[in-house]
């Protein structure tokens, strides 16, 4: 339940050329395709999609790739392709609610009206930039290390970024009096990112912390806390549902994680009805596709959940693995942050631990480099961020893949300390491989 009041007035803090926004009015609005209506308002083709299709109801891939031929279902006949899809989603948005109303924060449900959906997280993103912040004046609040997009939606749109780093000292924790200072000194700062679990530091920021910035009493301004990464913490750890009580709270979800769905992108944002309502004003009219939307009702299932939560089980536990056996391997330091998502943040050493080893970018880079040119594993190198001096960040995989993963990165560290480290391109290699939004 929330305790303080916050100041928040949406008609003072929204710009006003969003609240006085009339939604364009799409043929769907009246009257959908209930399958029974001929459809003559939309301008659509009645004759269906311009694929070729056998006589038995497949796409051949392989003419339209120029690939080996290969067939996949007649998604065009399943799902109407002609047709313009839902612009509102809300039977689509009323299974969002029903998995993320559980109750652990509030005693109020989640409903459709809580609720926009938006091509991944970054459509969402800008439409809150969009919404809140005027070009040229208005800023943004960001705690760094963190996501990449919020930095660049900001500079898209004309804003400035005012950073409050994490207390690395501390676990990569929020600073909530310093966000509270900074916000009582600059009425522009509108919207404030705050991403939980962190990325790149996987560590989930504490309800408590949140709340105390959601209780400033004279800020007019909105929280965002990205939870992209929130399956993969403990059970309950979503404030989804605490978006019913502050109503400038807004929670931002994606199925690109883990529900394995990043090619359909699909992204959530969970806040109160008149925000929402705003975010779906100012979206494109059809901004989710009709396969998005049917593979996300799909995926939300009871039995596509079970799958989600068995191949979740697997990435937990190979997650307990690498953090059993990578600092096992000489050259690797500490985990920095936490473990609270598929991934994890670990410190590269200039030399193994018992000869004094210290966190080293140019390391961190070689090896960032030789796994991915000579050895075909992918890493993210993150050591000029905020903290993360020497840092990979590493994805969880399958066995196989940690497999594999432990083994080229014993032997090309073994390599290294053998002196066979070519430095002759690390130090320009080092700020493009860290600029890489991810």
């Amino acid at each position: 339940m929330a305790k303080g009041k916050p100041a928040f007035d949406l008609s003072t803090c929204a710009r006003s050329n969003i609240l006085a926004l009339q939604p364009y009015r799409c043929a769907r609005d009246d009257y959908k395709d209930d399958g029974t209506n001929i459809l003559l308002d939309a301008n659509e083709n009645a004759y269906g999609p311009g694929l070729d299709l056998e006589t038995n109801g497949i796409f051949d891939q392989g003419a339209a790739n120029g690939h080996k031929t290969s067939s996949i279902p007649d998604m065009g006949l399943i799902l109407g392709l002609n047709r313009y899809p839902d612009p509102h989603q809300v039977e689509l948005k009323q299974l969002l609610c029903n998995l993320r109303s559980t109750h652990t924060h509030t005693s109020r449900l989640l409903r459709p009206e809580n609720l926009f959906v938006g091509v991944g997280s970054d459509e969402a993103i800008d439409a809150i930039l969009r919404c809140f912040c005027v070009p040229g004046r208005d800023k943004i609040l960001t705690c760094p290390p963190t996501y990449g997009m919020y930095a660049v939606s900001a500079q898209i749109n004309d804003l400035e970024v005012v950073k409050v780093p994490l207390d690395s000292s501390n676990m990569f924790s929020l600073r909530p009096a310093a966000i509270v200072e900074k916000l009582s000194a600059d009425p522009h700062i509108k919207v404030v990112f705050i991403c939980s679990p962190g990325n790149p530091t996987a560590n989930m920021i504490s309800k408590s912390d949140i709340q105390r910035v959601l209780e400033h009493p004279t800020w007019n301004g909105v929280i965002v806390v990205d939870e992209a990464y929130i399956d993969f913490a403990p059970d309950g750890s979503s404030l989804a549902e605490w978006v019913t009580e502050w109503p400038n709270l807004i929670v931002l979800q994606t199925l690109s994680k883990a529900f394995g769905l990043a090619g359909i992108r699909l992204g959530t944002a969970f806040t109160s009805p008149d925000i929402a309502l705003l975010l779906n004003n100012l979206k494109a009219p059809y901004n989710i596709s009709s396969p998005t939307s049917a593979l996300a009702s799909a995926a939300l299932s009871p039995q596509s959940l079970e799958v989600m939560r068995r191949n979740r089980t697997k990435i937990l536990t190979q997650r307990e693995r690498l953090l059993d056996e990578l600092p096992k391997i000489p050259g690797i330091g500490r985990f920095l942050g936490g473990a609270d998502s598929n991934f994890l943040l670990v410190e590269i050493l200039d030399k193994p631990r018992e000869q004094d080893g210290k966190p080293n970018n140019e390391v961190a880079m070689a090896l960032y480099e030789g796994l991915a040119v000579h050895r075909g594993v992918v890493t993210r190198f993150r050591g000029k961020e905020p903290g993360c001096n020497g840092c990979l960040r590493i994805t969880v995989g399958t066995e196989e893949e940690v497999d594999t993963l432990l083994k080229e990165v014993r032997n090309a560290l073994e390599e290294m300390h053998r002196g066979k480290l070519d430095m002759t391109t690390i130090h320009e290699e080092e700020t493009a491989a860290n600029d890489i939004i991810a």
